[in-house]
């Protein structure tokens, strides 16, 4: 099974939001079954109320994983800005040079 990481950024936040979807769609439909008895229904029940329980553990920690990563990102970020300013400086003008020569050609 493929783990959250092998994802590019943009994916991963799409993932944990369809994830919460799909939860959210779960606890619903064991809301709505709650009055329907029967021991195959509670056993299948608790089985889902489980498997909410972790999916929502691990939606937490991917979460958490994406948030950490992104702020780890944009220290780096920083701190090659702060270290070499001017390099900076040069590579926005680099990749604006280039957007103009590509809009332009439109």
């Amino acid at each position: 099974m493929s783990d959250v990481t092998d994802f590019p950024s943009n994916s991963k936040e799409k993932l944990v939001s369809d994830m919460k979807v799909v939860v959210s769609d779960a606890e619903e439909i064991l809301r709505a079954t709650t009055g329907v008895a029967g021991d195959k229904i509670g056993e299948l029940r608790e089985r889902i109320a489980e498997r909410l329980r972790d999916a929502k553990v691990r939606i937490a920690d991917a979460e958490d994983m994406l948030v950490n990563r992104t702020k780890a990102a944009a220290r780096a970020t920083d701190d090659y800005v702060n270290d070499n300013p001017w390099r900076a400086v040069g590579i926005a003008a680099g990749v604006g040079l280039l957007l103009g020569i590509i809009i332009g050609r439109r």
